[in-house]
């Protein structure tokens, strides 16, 4: 019979709960209309839910005239959030406050002056948020990135929450030489790197490890990446609907994780399935290594 071991932090952080009952809040007690500026966390299934409790998502601030406009968690630039406050009736701000630590960061650095680079995935709402605080910032997901990029003498390093830091040493090493002076603003969220690495540390002592979260999630996907480094069945699911009995074929440990956008329902939900599935039974938590990786 497998043991089914849940990372020791997983699952979703502050900042969407947060979010959430700022919404739902708002929902049960909004006259109006009331619209997320896109979705409010990335994870399908309960965007779904909000949208059949009556939050339906906009894709621009001024989609919907009146009612209440909520800004998202990944946070928007200082242009959508005016446009939001003009078009709107109510504006709620349901921003990450780690991610609004980042945008004030992008600013400091802009406002003296250094050559701002903002460390994240291109295209990604958080990332394009933080852009709009640092005008002529450069979007750099890897030390290749710079190769060809015509940098001033003082470069200044913004980074997307859900990064790691052992991704981060990297970029400033290559950048070490190339300027007189790099100035990084880490602006990691903490609440990410524990569930890094409690998932590195479970996914060493695993034979098959699942991770909850939606496709599109970038700390979901980050998370996938690291179980892999050490463990090579690796199953990156939203819901647990898709969980297969086969992929559990021979397995003594089964290891569970979550991204910071899975609420603790869902993940009870895989859990469950998977021991419907295996007949395996779940054991302690593996505590997060010593580590900021």
């Amino acid at each position: 019979m497998p043991r089914i071991v849940i990372a020791s932090e997983a699952g979703a952080c502050y900042g969407v709960n947060r979010a959430l009952e700022l919404v739902r809040k708002a929902a049960a007690n909004a006259r109006g209309p009331i619209h997320t500026l896109g979705p409010l966390i990335h994870n399908p299934k309960v965007v779904g839910e909000l949208e059949a409790s009556g939050v339906s998502v906009a894709s621009a601030p001024d989609q919907y005239d009146g009612g209440t406009l909520v800004l998202r968690t990944h946070g928007v630039t200082p242009a959508e959030e005016e446009l939001a406050r003009s078009s709107a009736e109510a504006v709620l701000d349901a921003t990450c406050p780690f991610v609004v630590r980042a945008h004030r960061a992008a600013e400091t650095l802009t406002n003296e002056g250094y050559d701002v680079l903002v460390f994240g995935e291109p295209g990604h709402p958080e990332v394009l948020g933080t852009l709009g605080h640092a005008p002529g910032a450069t979007v750099v997901q890897a030390p290749e990135d710079l190769e060809g990029l015509r940098l001033k003498r003082r470069v200044g390093l913004v980074v997307q929450t859900t990064q790691s830091r052992a991704r981060l040493r990297e970029l400033v090493s290559a950048l070490i030489g190339r300027v007189d002076e790099v100035r990084v603003m880490d602006t990691i969220c903490e609440a990410t790197s524990r569930r890094q690495a409690a998932a590195a540390r479970l996914a060493a002592e695993a034979d098959v490890m699942v991770v909850v979260g939606g496709r599109v999630s970038a700390n979901t996907c980050r998370l996938a990446q690291i179980c892999l480094g050490s463990c090579s069945r690796v199953h990156h699911i939203e819901d647990a609907d898709e969980l297969q009995g086969s992929w559990f074929a021979g397995a003594q440990t089964i290891g569970v994780t979550a991204g910071a956008s899975t609420p603790q329902d869902q993940i009870d939900h895989v859990v469950r399935t998977i021991g419907a599935l295996t007949g395996g039974s779940v054991a302690e938590s593996v505590p997060a290594a010593e580590s900021d990786d």
